[in-house]
């Protein structure tokens, strides 16, 4: 069957916990309306952003199963599937497409650094094993492996593939993938230090894979909307100079350290880190909170940032 393609803002969501580390399923429940109401247009659940491999197998199963009860009308819901293996990430993919996901999203399994030649034969592999939407996320600062475009081109020849996020700094990669014109979503991740989005935006792409959208969604959805026009280019130029603040504060620790304490600080659901992640510093978090008012995003979103912000972090 033929798959719907995200476009927009694809937000790749933290996972919410509770004090004791267990899962907050009401508090997803409340990131899940708010993004639908600020112009998310897709979810990502459990990508490294929602910190999926420190979360057990049967938290992932649950977390797939809960959530989807949650789902709103205009707004995917996709999972990321990779496990440390083919097999596994294939049980993973196929478990979401059972429960109703609307896609997955994989990348190649973390530390084995393995060969271009086998992440191709890996993905095909998961792209053959269910009837879902799939997408692959090619992040070589998290695997080593970097699919060259050559490789991107092959999996996106599949029905299944219909998303890529491009995290590498190589703008040429994404021209060659937007002038071949495949028959699916050209994303990118929306690190300011990479510097893809505005390039992507601009060759023809259909979004980004983000992760600064759970702090910023509607400057996010105008930054991620395709380009059908000069005022579209020039509200994501202005969008992205404005915010370019937020977006470099969610990078300057590792994904999600930095938006996930700032987040349980303003009073959205978040809760600790798993450890061995730690919190960001008093210092940066105090800065996080000046930032915030410095734009505005306090008044823009109700968000706390006043004497209790900090201690709420703690």
């Amino acid at each position: 069957m033929t798959h719907a393609k995200p476009e927009g803002s694809f937000v790749a969501l933290i996972t919410p916990m509770n004090e004791d580390g267990s899962i907050d399923y009401e508090g997803f429940r409340t990131l899940i309306d708010w993004h639908a109401e600020n112009g998310t247009s897709a979810l990502l659940i459990m990508g490294s952003t929602g910190e999926v491999s420190m979360l057990s197998a049967d938290e992932r199963r649950d977390i797939v199963r809960n959530t989807l009860k949650m789902r709103k009308p205009g707004m995917t819901m996709w999972y990321g599937c990779t496990g440390n293996n083919t097999v596994t990430t294939i049980e993973y993919t196929r478990f979401a497409a059972e429960e109703g996901a609307d896609g997955a999203i994989i990348a190649a399994p973390s530390y084995i650094c393995a060969d271009n030649a086998a992440i191709t034969d890996y993905a095909l592999a998961v792209l053959d094993s269910a009837d879902l939407a799939m997408g692959f996320y090619n992040n070589p600062p998290r695997v080593k492996t970097d699919l060259h475009w050559s490789d991107l081109l092959r999996l996106a020849d599949h029905p299944n593939m219909v998303v890529l996020k491009e995290s590498t700094t190589r703008v040429g990669q994404v021209a060659q993938m937007c002038a071949a014109k495949p028959d699916m979503s050209i994303m990118c991740c929306c690190s300011p230090n990479l510097g893809l989005v505005i390039p992507t935006m601009a060759l023809g792409g259909h979004g980004t894979a983000n992760m600064t959208g759970n702090l910023i969604p509607r400057e996010m959805a105008v930054i991620s909307k395709p380009w059908e026009s000069g005022e579209d280019a020039f509200a994501c130029r202005q969008a992205w100079l404005d915010n370019l603040p937020v977006l470099h504060f969610a990078y300057s620790a590792i994904n999600p350290v930095a938006v996930k304490t700032l987040m349980r600080a303003i009073g959205l659901p978040a809760g600790p880190l798993r450890e061995p992640l730690q919190a960001l510093p008093e210092p940066a978090l105090k800065q996080a909170l000046e930032m915030v008012q410095r734009l505005g995003l306090d008044q823009r979103y109700g968000f706390n940032t006043g004497p209790t912000a900090m201690a709420a972090a703690e």
